[in-house]
């Protein structure tokens, strides 16, 4: 146990440390690009959607682990459980639904699909995509509030022979939590996976063809589209973290579970790398404010 306790300490502590910088070079870097050029690209909103939210999911999961480890019954207080519960699955949920969002954007940009459906959807997501973040965020919130009911209708009670306080404890109503799962990460999940297999054979169809039909003329750049795709690959890889931590919660607890239970935790923190590395703008910024600031003190 003692060895559970130190690794979500660790990673709780690690995660916050990590967290706070990134995601904040991360929200002012968008909001230096909204001051210079006026707006933000589809892109860059929803990677500035995804620093506010990332920031606030890591705080309060690095937040919940600390107390995990250092004030257990603290959970025994229904007040702090659902608090804790709701901010969490709220953010998680949003997440996910953020990764759709941007999958969509590279889906229907890279691969041009003249079926009646993407052409709608690259309409508003291109034309719409402020507005339709926070439905999304409404939507979420909807999904989100049945925690509530959930934790009511399910708090363990106490045997009738005891009187310890160690019996006041809740837990979530699978009729509740199952339908929740799927509209707030399977769903998300598996259409994110299909922008990915669609912009991904859409690449490789186009790749074969202008080597088979080359003419001599120069081949199109596609680093931008590999970046896109690289940012899709690894966001639903961090998201996999959260999937297995839902599916180990209906199984005893494990090694694996432990496993999960702490990449679950730095996953927030994780994906502020991806960002960073699919956005050459916000590199470009924090690299130029990093030298300035570094040549400035040189100076004096």
């Amino acid at each position: 146990m003692m060895s559970l306790e130190l690794s979500t300490l660790i990673s709780s502590v690690l995660g916050l440390g990590l967290a706070i910088p990134s995601y904040t070079c991360i929200v002012m870097g968008n909001l230096d690009i909204i001051r210079k050029k006026g707006k933000l690209s589809p892109t860059d909103v929803i990677f500035l959607a995804k620093g506010i939210v990332n920031l606030l999911l890591q705080c309060v999961m690095s937040i919940e682990g600390m107390i995990f480890v250092l004030s257990l019954e603290t959970f025994n207080i229904k007040q702090v459980f659902v608090f804790m519960s709701t901010s969490i699955y709220f953010l998680i949920y949003y997440n996910f639904w953020l990764t759709f969002w941007l999958s969509a954007h590279y889906c229907t940009t890279i691969t041009n699909l003249s079926y009646g459906f993407f052409i709608w959807l690259k309409r508003i997501v291109s034309n719409f995509l402020s507005h339709l973040l926070f439905l999304t965020a409404l939507g979420v919130f909807i999904v989100s509030v049945p925690w509530f009911r959930a934790v009511n209708a399910e708090s363990i009670q106490s045997t009738e022979n005891s009187t310890e306080a160690s019996g006041n404890r809740f837990s979530i109503s699978l009729s509740y939590l199952v339908p929740m799962t799927v509209l707030g990460i399977i769903l998300p999940f598996c259409l994110s996976l299909l922008c990915l297999v669609l912009t991904s054979s859409f690449l490789l169809r186009h790749v074969w063809r202008v080597k088979n039909n080359d003419s001599g003329s120069t081949r199109p750049n596609l680093q931008a589209h590999v970046t896109a795709l690289r940012t899709i690959f690894f966001l639903l890889l961090i998201l996999t973290f959260f999937c297995g931590y839902q599916v180990m919660t209906f199984l005893p607890r494990s090694s694996l579970s432990i496993v999960f239970w702490n990449l679950q935790i730095l996953s927030p923190s994780v994906e502020a790398a991806v960002i960073f590395q699919a956005s050459n703008k916000l590199r470009r910024i924090i690299l130029r404010r990093f030298w300035t600031r570094s040549w400035r003190n040189t100076e004096t």
